[in-house]
This record gives C-alpha cells, structure tokens and sequence, in this order.
C-alpha cells in the first residue's frame, strides 16, 4: 500500500471538516471561531495542493474531492456565517414579515460558489491564474466582514442590511464573472513578475497589524481591485 498517495486526499478531509466546524461555529453565533476555521480552511487547501504537486500524487478524485471540500468550507461555511448574521439582526428591522426571509438571501453565496467551482473544474484556462473570483478569496471576505460588522449590525441595522445585501450579491456575481485574477502559483521569488503578489502580501500585513480581522476583509478588496488594475494593463 502506498501512503504517500493518500496523504494530499487526508489533508483535504481535514480542510473539509475544519468548514463543518465553521457551520457549527456561525449556527451557534461565535462568528470569531466561524471565521478563525475557514482560514484553517484554507491553509489546509494550500497545503493539499502542495503536498499533490511534491508528491506527485495526483488523482481525479483529488481534484473532486477538493471542489467538494471547497463547496463546504468556502461555499456553505461563509453562506451560515451570513446567515446566522443577518437572522440576529433582522430582528432589529421594520420591515415586519418580510424581516424572516431576510436570513435566506444569504444562500446567494453558497450556490454562487457551486457555479463557481463547477465552471473552474472544467476551464482550461485557469490553470496558472483564475477566472472570476476565487472561492476561499470570497470566503474570507465575508466571514472576515461579518465579525468584524457586528457592532456596527447592533446598532445601525436597518441602514446597514440592505448595503450587505447588494454587496454580497455584487461579489457573489464576481465568482462567475470572465474578470481574470492573479493566483500565487509562482514559478520563482523574483520581483519581476510577481509584483502584484508582494504588494498584496505586504499590505496584507500592514492591514492586519491595523485593522485586525478587517484587515483580511482589505486585502480580499484589495486583490480584486489589483487584478482589474493588472488586466487593464494588460
């Protein structure tokens, strides 16, 4: 038996369960430990390509079983984090009954996220950038956000939801969209084409050290507006 081949399909079992905990996290409110388990998440999705590419192991039911892995941590983790937000505060909105069908329209992103991942499955073109946004990018955007919008939420709700509502369904267009994105698969460290990547690594940092978990919502922004700047070069 070799266990070599099997240790790249491990680490993704461990990239999936860690978005199962996510859902279990953003159902019971703890928005802090919802997000801190997708970016489990989504160093272990680092991880498993890694550990393919060094190990030589890859498989077709690698790569299922990582779109399957991505649909739970970056498709249904992020949809339940805004889900549980919006259903805490749509309490607070006059909008009479319409306030309970609020929580639902965060589906959008999960099912964004599916179209998503099914399109890249089948696109050659983006086998050294991307297409439209990546899943565990958008993820982190709103998982990121809606901890950090929570007191902002309690206080100014009824202004506050419908500008997520359009927002996450603008960004939810973009998982689809044909606007070409970066991606960190680089073939060496120099500068010189890799600009973008370390101007992004770098403010990420900054934003971090600053803004906290915010921080990872700017760099998310910032990677989208870095990819359109570059294609417009382009």
């Amino acid at each position: 038996m070799n266990i070599r081949k099997h240790i790249p399909n491990t680490i993704t079992c461990l990239h999936l369960t860690a978005g199962c905990i996510s859902i279990v996290m953003a159902l019971n409110g703890q928005f802090l430990w919802a997000l801190l388990w997708i970016i489990l998440a989504g160093i272990l999705d680092f991880c498993d390509g890694f550990a393919a590419r060094l190990l030589h192991a890859y498989s077709n039911i690698g790569k299922d079983l990582d779109s399957l892995a991505d649909m739970v941590s970056f498709g249904a983790a992020p949809g339940m984090i805004m889900f549980s937000l919006l259903r805490e505060a749509s309490i607070y909105l006059p909008w009479g009954y319409l306030n309970e069908y609020i929580p639902y329209t965060a589906f959008i992103i999960p099912a964004f996220s599916c179209l998503r991942l099914a399109r890249f499955n089948n696109d050659t073109r983006q086998s050294t950038s991307f297409i439209g946004l990546p899943v565990p990018a958008h993820a982190l955007l709103w998982s990121s956000a809606a901890y950090s919008m929570l007191p902002v939420l309690a206080h100014h709700t009824a202004i506050w939801i419908p500008v997520i509502l359009v927002l996450f369904t603008l960004t939810s267009l973009l998982l689809v969209s044909e606007i070409p994105m970066f991606s960190f698969k680089i073939q060496s460290l120099t500068w010189k084409g890799n600009e973008l990547r370390y101007i992004l690594v770098v403010c990420a940092v900054f934003f971090v050290l600053f803004f906290d978990f915010l921080g990872i919502t700017g760099t998310i922004i910032l990677y989208i507006l870095l990819s359109i700047f570059n294609n417009k070069r382009s």
